[in-house]
């Protein structure tokens, strides 16, 4: 009786088996931050103009026949008079930390740095002390310029031009610094206050309800 050949599977070669995927790389999850209040809409850089998105062909063989779309009307800005407040709870110790969150996230959401001012009423920012280890002048000299972040102490408050957005960190220092600065910080701010620091203080300096 004839024998039946062995029927060979099917090999199947690895470039037949399609792409490997690589398990992604575990990330640890960041704590969400505070998100500053509203800011201008951003300028483009000169030479260097937003790409300008097309509609739907629906949208666009409309307007070829119907005109120009009216433009909406623009949302109502924030009033120069009346500053947003916002508040980020923090200790004396963790006040200023919090203030370098605040300040990171607005430079991430586009302010630019020339438009905030940081204000702290006990130990100095580490820049604002190196910055003075070489002499006020210098260090006026960039407060004057506006092209970067400033960071002053409560008693130069009143000596630092407005700017747009002020961040206070009330990270300690005299007594009755907070109460005294505060208030100089508001006048200082253009659009917003982020104030990070022990709530209850603050809304008894301020007298709000934040």
């Amino acid at each position: 009786m004839p024998l039946t050949p062995a029927i060979e599977e099917p090999q199947i070669h690895e470039s037949a088996q399609g792409p490997r995927v690589t398990p992604a790389a575990s990330r640890t999850a960041q704590t969400p931050r505070p998100v500053p209040g509203p800011r201008p809409a951003a300028v483009p850089r000169p030479g260097r103009p937003g790409p300008v998105r097309p509609g739907p062909p629906a949208q666009r063989a409309a307007q070829a026949t119907a005109g120009p779309v009216p433009a909406a009307p623009a949302a109502p800005s924030v009033s120069a008079a009346v500053p947003q407040l916002q508040v980020i709870p923090a200790s004396a110790e963790g006040a200023l930390d919090a203030a370098e969150e605040a300040v990171d996230l607005l430079l991430d959401t586009g302010r630019a740095p020339g438009d905030v001012l940081v204000i702290t009423t006990g130990d100095p920012h580490p820049w604002a002390a190196h910055e003075l280890s070489f002499g006020e002048g210098r260090y006026w000299a960039q407060h004057d310029a506006k092209d970067d972040v400033f960071y002053a102490d409560a008693a130069q408050v009143q000596r630092a031009t407005g700017r747009p957005v002020v961040v206070f960190a009330a990270n300690g220092g005299p007594a009755g610094a907070i109460a005294e600065a505060l208030p100089v910080a508001l006048s200082k701010a253009g659009a917003l206050l982020i104030v990070c620091g022990d709530v209850a203080q603050i809304n008894s300096v301020l007298g709000t309800g934040v």
